[in-house]
């Protein structure tokens, strides 16, 4: 089996929403970050990726871990992915190969989402950083 690595961004605004991106000619939405370039350090290829996905400099602020999940678009593909709690200086657009970007509720049912953001993303997030009503 073929290994993509990645390095991924929880991004949250501040209404506890996620912002997710799909790009071009895929059907998955998924964290903002990337593949990382040859002897790039995750951090690096994370702010890289930011950059030229959604046009913002970001500050990371936390190393949430390293996890395998299966990839959104690459069948007989697993994704390491390098997930970082990350925060924008500035307002995201869309830029390079993104084709939508979005803020999404942590329960929303309506949005095909990637199993790394399904699986890892949102049920950290819900465990670490909501507030409990």
């Amino acid at each position: 089996m073929k290994i993509i690595t990645v390095a991924a961004a929880i991004i949250l605004n501040s209404d506890q929403q996620l912002l997710v991106v799909r790009k071009k000619n895929t059907d998955c939405f998924m964290q903002v970050g990337g593949k990382l370039e040859p002897d790039e350090a995750p951090e690096r290829t994370l702010l890289r990726e930011i950059q030229e996905e959604i046009g913002c400099q970001a500050e990371i602020q936390q190393f949430i871990g390293r996890f395998e999940t299966q990839t959104a678009n690459e069948p007989d593909h697993q994704l390491v992915s390098y997930v970082y709690l990350v925060q924008l200086d500035g307002k995201p657009h869309i830029e390079a190969e993104i084709a939508e970007m979005k803020w999404v509720d942590l329960n929303q049912k309506d949005v095909k989402l990637a199993p790394l953001t399904t699986e890892i993303v949102i049920p950290w997030v819900k465990k670490n950083l909501l507030v409990q009503a």
